[in-house]
């Protein structure tokens, strides 16, 4: 009798998983504030905002920093830091003031100059805010609330693009810390946000806490999904890292943490059958699973290849093994995502039920593959991306192709993905990643939807023929731009800078004591949230 991975995680369930809880554990998280609110996130390594697109990256800038603009539930942008802006007849020059009331953790007031400087690093490195200082005449302050961005051209997405978390939002830091090239991290955690970094009590590997800033203004408008009012409602906020799911899940059943990111399909029935626990769908619209492939290196620096992995991904089979309840995984072939405008169905020929493997293994030896290794990167701490990796290592194994799995948690992949050298050097082929559907609708934000080579994301693809697309984007009426996006996705899928495994809706854990909870895609904010 074989006993697979997803039986034996049931039986533990079913045994009383809670009991396994180490006593080190219990000792750190117990005895439970009803004003301290315990969260299992993952490992958080990277903490500038603009150095990396993780999502854990946005949650932990989302609580110590603030943004000039911000979406609300409907994905609008609003002003958040902005107190008032205006545009001039010309459509050229932009006025932003500063609303009252906002400083800096340290005691100093943020300033006209802080932004400034944070929109020229934000410009750095996403794909909207390359747009905007490609059209930028000047960018400057004019006192210390007040600042301008004048442009060459009109640009009419410019607040949108401003007000996007699709990639790297415009977090505002200190001129000082902003001032640093973006390829360098700011690791000084001081921001001007709804809470601020206990350093004194980061545990690297273990735990991260955040303590309300007693001397932040909200808005005064209605909290509206990352818009209005950011009220805090909790004195303490610790993230927990519990790399073993069971310990996780024992955890949250024990009362010693009140909300679990990424519980596996594997335990939503025990949630859900246990009286004191919930699961909670954030993100309605869901998350999109997608490889990507390292462009420099062979074999995916062939189109060959990269076309290969196209035609070989059977959805469905990766949609069993990342969301086993139908209900909660659907197929997706738009670059536009499901739930958009613009999702289409332009050169989506590729995608045949079950796969196509024999085209996938024709279009491998078209590409001169010659039994390279193929690394995947695979991140045990993410349970879907894993799971899916395991299958995708298999799969491809199938064709005769030399796969193989490089494990670690999420921050180890996040480390080994910025290198560029072949697998022989530390280099990688492959990593599985997700995104949020609505992140697909705006193609000029997204950095995974760039395809500017080795100055853009991880996997360096590069397609000119899509750059010059892309960057009518902003100057097209949204009618306009349902043609434009049919002739964005020929030109994707022809030369595949990712391929989709599917998508999913991943609820949260949490006890039923702790309320509140935002539902956005991408991000998790932590004001709002209370626990009875």
């Amino acid at each position: 009798m074989t006993i697979s991975r997803r039986d034996l995680i049931k039986m533990g369930v079913a045994a009383g998983t809670a009991l396994s809880l180490p006593s080190v554990l219990r000792a750190q998280t117990a005895p439970t504030d009803a004003r301290t609110v315990r969260m299992v996130m993952g490992d958080l390594t990277v903490f500038d905002p603009y150095y990396s697109t993780d999502d854990m990256t946005g949650d932990h800038a989302l609580a110590i920093y603030d943004s000039l603009f911000a979406p609300d539930s409907k994905f609008m942008p609003q002003p958040q830091m902005v107190g008032k802006w205006g545009v001039s007849d010309d459509r050229r020059t932009y006025t932003f003031e500063l609303r009252d009331g906002l400083g800096w953790h340290d005691g100093t007031l943020v300033t006209a100059a802080d932004c400034v400087a944070s929109i020229r690093r934000w410009g750095q490195v996403d794909s909207g805010g390359q747009m905007v200082m490609e059209r930028a005449r000047d960018i400057s302050k004019k006192d210390d609330k007040t600042f301008t961005i004048v442009l060459k051209e009109p640009l009419e997405i410019l607040i949108d693009l401003m007000g996007s978390v699709s990639s790297f939002a415009v977090f505002v830091m200190r001129e000082k810390d902003a001032d640093r090239p973006a390829t360098e991290q700011v690791t000084a955690n001081i921001g001007s946000g709804p809470f601020k970094f206990n350093n004194a009590l980061a545990k690297p590997g273990a735990s991260f806490t955040y303590d309300r800033n007693d001397k932040y203004v909200p808005r005064k408008e209605p909290s509206d999904g990352l818009a209005g009012g950011k009220v805090v409602k909790v004195d303490r906020v610790i993230w927990e890292n519990i790399s073993d799911q069971q310990t996780a899940f024992a955890a949250l059943q024990a009362g010693e943490a009140d909300y679990l990111a990424s519980p596996p399909a594997d335990f939503y029935s025990a949630i859900e059958s246990d009286p004191n626990l919930a699961l909670q769908v954030l993100n309605a619209g869901g998350e999109s699973l997608f490889l990507r492939m390292n462009c420099l290196q062979k074999p995916f620096d062939n189109v060959k290849a990269r076309q290969a992995m196209l035609h070989l991904v059977d959805q469905e089979a990766f949609l069993r093994v990342m969301a086993p309840n139908p209900k909660y995984g659907h197929t997706v072939t738009s670059i536009f995502g499901n739930s958009t405008p613009y999702s289409n169905d332009e050169n989506t020929g590729w995608f045949k039920k079950g796969g196509n493997p024999e085209k996938a293994k024709q279009l491998f030896q078209e590409a001169g593959y010659a039994g390279e290794k193929i690394v995947i990167l695979q991140p045990t701490s993410r349970a879907q991306a894993s799971d899916a990796s395991q299958l995708l290592a298999a799969t491809l194994r199938k064709i005769g192709v030399n796969a193989e799995l490089a494990p670690s948690d999420w921050g180890g992949v996040l480390a080994r993905r910025a290198n560029k050298g072949p697998v022989e050097n530390g280099g990688w082929s492959v990593f599985i990643t997700s995104a949020s559907d609505v992140a697909f609708e705006n193609p000029a934000t997204p950095v995974f939807l760039s395809a500017n080579g080795e100055k853009g994301w991880v996997g360096w693809f590069k397609s000119d023929e899509w750059e010059a697309l892309r960057a009518k984007w902003g100057d097209v009426e949204p009618e306009e731009r349902k043609a434009l996006a049919r002739k964005m996705q020929r030109v994707w899928w022809d030369s595949v800078g990712f391929v989709f495994l599917g998508q999913y809706v991943a609820p949260i854990a949490r006890r039923k004591t702790l309320t509140g909870l935002i539902g956005m895609p991408l991000w998790t904010p932590m004001w709002n949230m209370q626990k009875a």
